[in-house]
């Protein structure tokens, strides 16, 4: 079987797994994540040279404390705590030397960069209306059409280096293009999705943007200290979960905020 072909199928089977267990009921959907989750935490303890055992149990922790007091939870400052080790990562990208980690920034940025973005996922789809999967529906659609157009415009008029050390592929054109495709797909939503506003879905295909691309980005940035291609080997031609996975967990914390904002 060649690669494209398996990259294909390997593909369709992770939409129809994402989408069907989304739609079917909030608990397909709280077991999917809960499973990227356990999954995402391995690959990043890998990437890192973190404890791989300890990321597991503490994983495993959050979620029994996620799925038997869920309401205790204090979800809003933990996504505020979640932006900022974000932001911090970003800034990250632009350092000439690469950081000498200890294991309690290793642990603060597990926390941040894995437990807490779940965790605001798990949380998106339940509104006052109660679940709401196609909240979840959305944020991917506004992903899918920044990654597909960032792609497309960059390779057809990208020139400019976006950030050529750690992601030699992209371009200022196809960032801008991502953004100006997601902000329409936004407006599109908008029409079909009315438990959001306008205005909120714009926001958030600004924030998916800009984010989403940064997500990339500093998973790049983590691979390429690790010096390995793929975060892991989950999805044959696609690689791990954190490979299909850094846009958005990256975006969830920022887009969790707005939706409590506006």
């Amino acid at each position: 079987m060649s690669e494209t072909l398996t990259r294909a199928i390997s593909g369709a089977i992770y939409i129809v797994l994402l989408i069907g267990a989304t739609l079917f009921s909030s608990i397909s959907f709280e077991i999917l994540f809960s499973f990227f989750m356990l999954v995402a935490a391995y690959e990043f303890a890998k990437l890192v040279n973190f404890s791989k055992v300890l990321s597991l149990v503490l994983t495993l922790g959050v979620l029994a404390i996620y799925f038997f007091a869920k309401q205790d939870i204090p979800i809003f400052l933990i996504a505020s705590f979640s932006v900022l080790v974000l932001l911090a990562l970003m800034v990250e990208l632009f350092a000439k030397s690469q950081p000498n980690r200890s294991f309690i920034i290793k642990l603060i940025i597990f926390i941040g960069y894995i437990i807490a973005p779940f965790l605001c996922l798990l949380y998106m789809p339940f509104t006052n209306q109660g679940y709401t999967p196609w909240v979840i529906i959305g944020i991917f659609i506004l992903i899918w059409s920044n990654d597909t157009f960032a792609y497309l415009v960059g390779k057809s008029f990208g020139k400019t280096k976006l950030l050529e050390r750690i992601s030699p592929k992209k371009t200022i054109e196809g960032f801008l293009g991502g953004i100006f495709f997601s902000i329409i797909a936004g407006i599109v939503l908008s029409q079909f999705f009315t438990f959001f506003s306008i205005t909120i879905w714009i926001s958030s295909a600004i924030f998916v943007g800009i984010f989403g691309t940064i997500g990339d980005l500093v998973e790049s940035h983590f691979k390429r200290m690790a010096k390995v291609k793929d975060s892991g080997n989950i999805m044959p031609g696609h690689g791990g979960i954190l490979d299909r996975l850094d846009s958005v967990i990256f975006v969830a914390p920022f887009l969790y905020i707005i939706f409590q904002i506006l």
